[in-house]
């Protein structure tokens, strides 16, 4: 591993035992709770087959921070690893990613809740799917270009590489932003033609609250990373302010706990449940409701023949009688 003095400044820094085994040590645990939670939840609601994907994914970040704390300890104990190092900058940047993603779901159930005309067209799920696409691929780029960057030496190609990583942390910043302007766009432009389709429980308010709030958190947190890496780099020697160990840990683990947190109290498995299979069915109604009114509405339709062929009956009838009298 190269030695510190050629290297550039890193948000957090390198590691140490003083300092950030203990932080870590603290976030493992609470990332642990959070797995345990979530999980827990997900499994209770599944025996009363009520069966919540963004609990299992919430889970599965809870478990990305566990690893990325446990490789940053390790880090600090093995400081010249340059394998723990690439692998802790990896599983710091990557993780964060399925809670924008969680996010932007919840928003897109609110869309097509009050707008099924927008919510539910092709090109627009057709858009939201890119974008997740997107997701990955910026990941995947992530990761190979801090692999890349840690095995040469090369300016040019340390320029490709941090060209490539502006690029992709600006696209994640984008999408961690994306809830927001949507929200307003649902409280803004009310369905005046039909009325909100309602779907898990909870107020529809408390709904734009929390996915508000959470967005607001990640968003902050994602728009610090991306203006750190745009600013010029500094020496490891000489760090300016904003990769300061209390940033890193203040604008990666903490913002991320808290909207695990806010995902448990406000109860996301309830307030953002809905049938299974709407997607085929492009809608949110349960498939009782549905039933009971295709069966009110055929019983509607005989009714109505019935009525119409009593009627006709009574014309015939009275054709009969009429014929009869000229007769």
């Amino acid at each position: 591993m190269p030695s510190k003095q050629g290297q550039p400044a890193i948000l957090g820094g390198h590691p140490t035992k003083t300092v950030d085994v203990p932080i870590c040590s603290v976030f493992l645990f609470l990332f642990l709770l959070g797995a345990i939670f979530h999980m827990t939840v997900f499994q209770v609601n599944r025996r009363r087959g009520h069966k919540f994907i963004p609990s299992v994914v919430t889970f599965g970040f809870c478990m990305s921070r566990i690893a990325a704390n446990i490789v940053r300890i390790a880090w600090a104990v093995h400081p010249t690893s340059q394998g723990l190092a690439i692998a802790a900058q990896i599983l710091v940047a990557a993780g964060v990613v399925l809670l924008f993603i969680l996010n932007l779901l919840f928003t897109q159930r609110m869309l097509r809740a009050t707008h099924p005309t927008i919510g539910w067209a092709r090109p627009v799920s057709w858009t939201f799917k890119a974008v997740y696409i997107f997701i990955v691929i910026c990941i995947i780029m992530v990761i190979t270009v801090v692999v890349q960057s840690f095995n040469t030496t090369n300016p040019n190609t340390l320029r490709i590489d941090h060209d490539i990583q502006l690029a992709a942390v600006t696209y994640i910043t984008v999408v961690s932003f994306l809830p927001l302007p949507l929200l307003v766009f649902i409280l803004l432009f009310p369905n005046r033609l039909r009325r909100i389709e309602s779907f898990g429980t909870g107020s529809w308010y408390s709904k734009i609250i929390l996915v508000a709030l959470t967005s607001i958190l990640l968003c902050l947190g994602a728009s610090f990373r991306a203006g750190t890496t745009w600013l010029p780099s500094r020496p490891a020697i000489d760090p300016p302010w904003y990769v300061h160990k209390a940033c890193f840990y203040v604008f990666n683990f903490s913002l991320e706990i808290t909207v695990v947190a806010a995902y448990l109290v406000g109860r996301i498995d309830r307030r953002f449940y809905v049938p299974d299979g709407s997607s085929k069915v492009r809608h949110y109604r349960p498939r009782a409701e549905v039933e009971n009114e295709s069966e009110g509405r055929r019983d509607s339709d005989e009714d109505l023949d019935g009525v119409v062929g009593d009627k006709e009956k009574q014309h015939q009838t009275n054709g009969d009688q009429m014929n009869g009298c000229h007769v």
